[in-house]
C-alpha cells in the first residue's frame, strides 16, 4: 500500500501532517537518495527515507496511552489562536503521537494518544461505533427531556443516533455515544433544553480513565491493545 510522503513522516513521529509538508518543501527530504521537494509524492515504506540525512524507520509496535486531558487545552499540535493544547501540557517525549479523536476546549478527561496514523484513524471512524462514555453537569437534570435523546434527535439539520443515558443525581448525567460527532453531546443537550455545565470523559471503548491525575499520562497495557487492534483493523 502506497502512502504519501508526509503521511509517513508523520506517521512515523517526524512531525505533524502539515509540518512535514513544510519539510519537504524545504527540500531536506530524500527517498532513496533523491530529494523530494514537493508533498505530491508517494512511497510504500520500503525505500530508504532520510529527513536532514537521518534515516527514519517506522515503528512496527502499536503503542497507546491514555492522557487525562485538562479544562482550557486544545486537542491540536498548533492553534491559530495561540491557546494552549495538550502537547503544551504533555511531557516533550510525547510530542509525536497522534491522538485518538478530539476533546473540545473546555472537555476534560480522557484522550487518547498513540504512535500510529493509521491506528488512530480507525479508532475515530463512526463506521467503527467505538462506544465512549461522558459525565455531563447540568443545572438540573429533567428526566422526561431525556427520552428524546435516547431515541435520536435531528439538530440543525443533522441526525444524532441514541445516546444510552444514565441518571447519577439531579445535576450529573451519564452518556454513552458511537458516533462522536463534534460537541455532540453539548449540542444535543442544549436541543432538549439541557445545557452542559461540565463534560468529563471517562472511557474510550475499553479503556477507563479511572484514578489516572489531571494532566497525567499512563501507557497502556499490551492486551488491551491487542483486542483493540482486533476490532478495529480487521
Amino acid at each position: 500500500m502506497t502512502i504519501r510522503l508526509a503521511k509517513f513522516l508523520s506517521d512515523s513521529g517526524v512531525a505533524s501532517r502539515r509540518a512535514s509538508e513544510d519539510l519537504i518543501k524545504s527540500g531536506v527530504v530524500s527517498v532513496n537518495g533523491e530529494i523530494v521537494n514537493t508533498p505530491v509524492f508517494f512511497v510504500n515504506g520500503d525505500e530508504k527515507i532520510c529527513v536532514n540525512g537521518k534515516e527514519i524507520k517506522q515503528d512496527s509496535e502499536i503503542k497507546l496511552y491514555m492522557f487525562n486531558k485538562p479544562i482550557n487545552t486544545m486537542t491540536t499540535a498548533c492553534d491559530p489562536e495561540h491557546r494552549k493544547t495538550i502537547y503544551d501540557v504533555l511531557d516533550k517525549k510525547y510530542k509525536n503521537l497522534k491522538y485518538i479523536g478530539r476533546l473540545d476546549f473546555k472537555t476534560t478527561g480522557l484522550l487518547l494518544l498513540t504512535n500510529n496514523g493509521e491506528f488512530a484513524r480507525q479508532m475515530s471512524l463512526p463506521k467503527n461505533r467505538i462506544p465512549r462514555t461522558y459525565i455531563a453537569t447540568v443545572d438540573k437534570v429533567e428526566e422526561k427531556k431525556l427520552n428524546v435523546v435516547k431515541r435520536g434527535v435531528v439538530v440543525d439539520g443533522i441526525k444524532y443516533r441514541p445516546m444510552k443515558i444514565e441518571v447519577l443525581d439531579e445535576h450529573n448525567l451519564k452518556l454513552t455515544l458511537e458516533e462522536g460527532k463534534k460537541n455532540e453531546i453539548r449540542i444535543v443537550l442544549k436541543h432538549i433544553g439541557l445545557p452542559v455545565k461540565a463534560l468529563h470523559r471517562i472511557s474510550y471503548g475499553p479503556v477507563l480513565l479511572g484514578n489516572l491525575g489531571c494532566g497525567k499520562i499512563s501507557e497502556i497495557d499490551k492486551k488491551t491493545i491487542d483486542l483493540m487492534i482486533k476490532n478495529v483493523l480487521k
